[in-house]
């Protein structure tokens, strides 16, 4: 196990490195914290030197896109209405929704996870056991995670440290939990704020395994490992990069022209002062009683002159425009907003709208599925354990289509078309009955309007009872089909 200071220093190490601070770059400015805060406006004086200057406007304003588009693009990933993990085997099916489908926690887990690995780059899971025993997972913030390998060249890690804020002392100390994960065990440490790690005292077995839990109605305490570091990285892409890369310099471009234009309209239009016999020698006081007291003095001669420069409204608001464009062009993200400007209320529309989000997603969704399955197989590990079943990866599949926003009006249209060309199709059916005979009517009938003859040809009129007439027929499956579930049929 590792000591306090190698401890120490490998978190030191990991804080200071250029992918964490891309990954602090991307939460900072998810949570609105932009460059522009720390904006100031300085001038050279008189004797050539660089001031800051106190006197002028200096509105700082912060436009969160990246957040907008992160949690767009997190929620289209997870848009699908069908069931993430799959299998054609039932009672593998029905252990898959106990553990990931109808879980609740693990789904909004799992999008605090793909959300973090959008914003920051790449985020974490760890997994543990409930109250049931059983394994589940939460989203651990991956820039509290260092991950420690024996060779830099190495595949898998030999620790993962995960330390977290606990609390503030009485005496304003930040008391950081430190926990240090190998493969059989965890350790765990306490950071007292002034860079002394020890081992934690309040926790009764230190090290110990990975999970130590009791089960619902038992008095028993169970101890278990997962046989492999249980934290799991879910990467944004290749380069582990924050998706605000591309599009930091359009915002902070955007929040320049548009922060500038609230300093233009806050310093009286950009107005120049002529002054003759002003009775004072500093211009700062001149401007700042100008502002605050809308008045100056002046001498016997003196006079004020106000000279008014238009504000370029026009080219401000070109630019911005542009930018935000390209924001959600380069992005890949839709602005759902600009769509209502465009008119765009088809299908091919928002389809085309939506070109550029569809190519992030999939390119993020090749990291999804290997993410997906190492969870999958440390759940699948247990289920054969508890069941003594002998399930493999290859019996499950993910479902990750994604559902797009289309127009109801012509959704409701394209069903009328579709109903319509059904009816003209069994129309030309009952027209050749006599050329084909009853059953192959029956059965083209049933092709026609989805259905299988197998299943419904028993409760087709007997041929004795009418039942080779085609119309009869027709009309049975007319109502066969009116009491299935999706209230499907020919609109007459």
């Amino acid at each position: 196990m590792l000591k306090p200071e190698e401890i120490k220093a490998l978190i030191d190490n990991d804080r200071a490195s250029k992918r964490k601070q891309l990954a602090r770059m991307g939460d900072r400015y998810f949570n609105g914290d932009h460059d522009i805060k720390k904006y100031r406006i300085f001038f050279i004086n008189a004797d050539g030197i660089l001031q800051e200057d106190k006197t002028r406007s200096n509105i700082r304003i912060a436009h969160p896109f990246w957040q907008i588009i992160a949690e767009q693009e997190a929620q289209y990933i997870l848009s699908g209405k069908e069931p993430l993990f799959n299998s054609d085997i039932p009672e593998l099916q029905s252990r898959l929704d106990e553990y990931f489908n109808n879980n609740d926690d693990f789904n909004s887990e799992l999008y605090y996870a793909v959300l973090g690995s959008i914003v920051k780059g790449f985020d974490f899971f760890y997994a543990y056991k409930n109250s049931k025993g059983q394994t589940s997972f939460q989203c651990a913030d991956s820039l509290d995670v260092v991950e420690v390998r024996e060779n830099e060249t190495d595949d898998g890690c030999k620790y993962v440290i995960y330390s977290y804020l606990d609390r503030i002392s009485k005496d304003g100390k930040p008391i950081t939990r430190i926990e240090v994960w190998d493969d059989k065990q965890v350790a765990f440490f306490v950071d007292d704020g002034d860079g002394n790690i020890t081992l934690d005292k309040d926790k009764k077995h230190n090290p110990r395994p990975h999970a130590i839990f009791k089960k619902d109605g038992d008095e028993a305490t169970y101890f278990e490992d997962f046989g492999q570091i249980p934290f799991f990285r879910l990467d944004n892409n290749k380069k582990q990069q924050s998706g605000l890369l591309p599009i930091k310099d359009l915002i902070d471009s955007y929040d320049l022209m548009n922060s500038g234009l609230s300093n233009n309209i806050q310093d009286t239009n950009e107005s120049l002062y002529v002054v003759k016999g002003f009775e004072g020698d500093n211009l700062d006081e001149l401007m700042l009683n100008i502002k605050a007291k809308k008045h100056i003095g002046v001498g016997e001669d003196g006079d004020v002159e106000i000279k008014t420069v238009d504000i370029p409204v026009e080219a401000r608001k070109t630019k911005m425009q542009e930018d935000k464009e390209n924001i959600f062009y380069f992005g890949k993200a839709v602005d759902t907003y600009g769509l209502k400007d465009t008119g765009a209320t088809v299908s091919v529309a928002v389809k085309s709208a939506y070109a550029n989000l569809d190519l992030k997603c999939e390119g993020f969704n090749k990291g999804f599925k290997r993410f997906l399955r190492m969870l999958l197989e440390l759940v699948l590990k247990e289920i054969n354990e508890l069941d003594g079943t002998a399930y493999e990866q290859k019996d499950v599949y993910f479902n990750l289509e994604r559902e797009t926003i289309t127009n109801e009006q012509e959704n409701a249209q394209i069903k009328l078309t579709e109903a319509q060309e059904q009816q003209t199709r069994v129309a030309t059916i009952l027209n050749t009955a006599a050329q084909f005979g009853n059953e192959l009517t029956m059965q083209m009938l049933c092709d026609a309007m989805e259905l299988d003859y197998e299943d419904i040809k028993g409760k087709l009129p007997d041929p004795e009872e009418g039942g080779d007439d085609p119309f009869k027929a027709q009309s049975a499956l007319d109502a066969i089909v009116a009491d299935e579930p999706d209230g499907g049929g020919v609109i007459e």
